[in-house]
């Protein structure tokens, strides 16, 4: 199997049409059409479904991209060990954590780390979902969970916490809750239920109900970050994680007095990488500016 025609066959089984593969490649989608037609010819297997809305793997595609997935994933771990200096970290890191963690901590936090590493650059990929770290989706990632992958390296950064918040504007309308049943009468702020980055995040919607019922909120929504602008602007009491609360103006903690859970966080990254000195360097960036928040 020709290599070119392989990397083509992968670019078009990812893009799900062959004008978005094109764009991708920098080819016109004729020559991708080509190029995938000259591939199923020479294995004498159809490898895409093709009708009016694009394009679907046929079973035997769907093994061949596995395979491909596969490969190319291995490639490029051997080509960043490679391309890395034996001297200093060098080359592209992409980082995995979610999108609240990455948006309003960590994001904020990169330029000191690239002003030490001026050889490395960083992609930073925001999602609320892990990806595959085997299949090369990213080079590390910061979970909120251990790593479900038995093939992973970890280092636990730190332990989580979470702390319930308002702003002054609404304990000054509401009154300040005295003790966890208060907030009955309240006006609560939870994550929506689209994939939780944490688990046990709504945990307010239960605190101190022997029963297990829930609270039911004011507002729901999918963000932490939305959720801390709702309770900055009075709307609301909510949870919020060490790193949002303890740094944001505008915003009281109360009730210290009730117990929340612990989020353990987890430095994670492929066993391949366990030498490579850009993931040390960050590892240990890490480290030190947690440190910080202790």
């Amino acid at each position: 199997m020709d290599w070119d025609k392989l990397r083509v066959f992968h670019a078009v089984a990812e893009a799900g049409s062959f004008t978005h593969a094109g764009d991708t490649l920098n080819l016109s989608q004729s020559a991708v059409s080509r190029q995938i037609s000259a591939l199923e010819e020479a294995l004498q297997v159809p490898l895409f479904h093709r009708h009016a809305r694009g394009l679907i793997l046929t079973e035997q595609g769907e093994s061949l991209n596995r395979t491909v997935r596969e490969v190319f994933a291995k490639l490029a771990m051997t080509e960043a060990l490679l391309t890395e200096s034996k001297e200093k970290p060098a080359g592209r890191l992409k980082i995995t954590t979610t999108v609240s963690f990455g948006a309003s901590w960590l994001a904020p936090r990169l330029q000191s780390f690239l002003e030490s590493y001026p050889d490395v650059t960083v992609s930073l990929l925001l999602d609320d979902t892990d990806l595959d770290l085997a299949m090369r989706e990213a080079d590390v990632a910061i979970r909120m969970h251990p790593p479900k992958q038995p093939d992973l390296v970890q280092r636990h950064l730190m332990s989580m916490h979470w702390h319930i918040c308002a702003s002054p504007a609404y304990l000054q309308k509401f009154g300040t809750p005295q003790s966890v049943d208060d907030l009955d009468q309240h006006r609560l702020i939870l994550f929506g239920d689209y994939h939780p980055p944490v688990a046990d995040i709504n945990w307010l919607a239960q605190a101190g109900r022997r029963d297990g019922s829930r609270r039911k909120p004011l507002l729901e929504v999918n963000s932490l970050h939305a959720m801390l602008l709702a309770i900055r602007s009075g709307l609301g009491i909510g949870a919020m994680p060490d790193y949002l609360a303890t740094e944001t103006e505008d915003v009281v903690r109360i009730l210290p007095e009730v117990k929340s859970p612990t989020v353990d966080v987890f430095f994670v990254y492929p066993e391949e990488l366990r030498n490579s000195k850009r993931v040390a360097v960050f590892r240990d960036f890490l480290l030190a500016r947690l440190a910080e928040m202790a």
